[in-house]
């Protein structure tokens, strides 16, 4: 069974768009955010409107607009962007109400319901331990890229 990616491509695109701040750039334009990913900048507006919902980013118009962080990166845990892109339990219940004259059918349901709420705690608690800040630091040190690559925002000159 495949994983839902949602949380891992925003976590991807606020880092870079920390990154991007860091080199004193304002905003990033989709297609950049886009190019990071390797996806395209209709994915990446997508993936970004819940953030900007949440008030983590924000998107401009016009020359020098594009995606920029509304928060510092220091400010923004998993559990919050995680909360903006996956809103609900982590686990869900059947789509329908299952034989209640079935044994398993009838006392299932509250023994997962249990379960998952347990289940969504202890994910709601790790991710509360990592900002996207924490997530940018770790990737630069442990996983520098080995030579230059242009797509890198260039630090602005001052």
């Amino acid at each position: 069974m495949a994983g839902n990616s949602r949380l891992t491509v925003a976590v991807h695109a606020l880092c870079w768009l920390a990154l991007a701040q860091r080199h004193g750039h304002t905003g990033l334009t989709s297609d950049q955010i886009a190019a990071s990913l390797d996806s395209n900048p209709a994915a990446v507006r997508r993936a970004l409107g819940p953030l900007r919902d949440a008030g983590m980013v924000a998107a401009g118009l016009g020359p020098g607009g594009g995606w920029s962080l509304c928060t510092p990166a220091t400010g923004i845990t998993l559990a919050e962007v995680y909360a903006a892109v996956e809103p609900g339990p982590v686990f869900a219940l059947h789509p329908h109400q299952p034989r209640q004259d079935c044994p398993v059918g009838y006392g299932i349901a509250p023994v997962l319901d249990d379960i998952y709420d347990r289940v969504g705690r202890a994910v709601a608690g790790e991710l509360s331990r990592r900002t996207i800040a924490d997530v940018l630091d770790t990737v630069l040190r442990r996983h520098p890229l080995p030579v230059p690559w242009a797509g890198v925002p260039a630090p602005r000159d001052s």
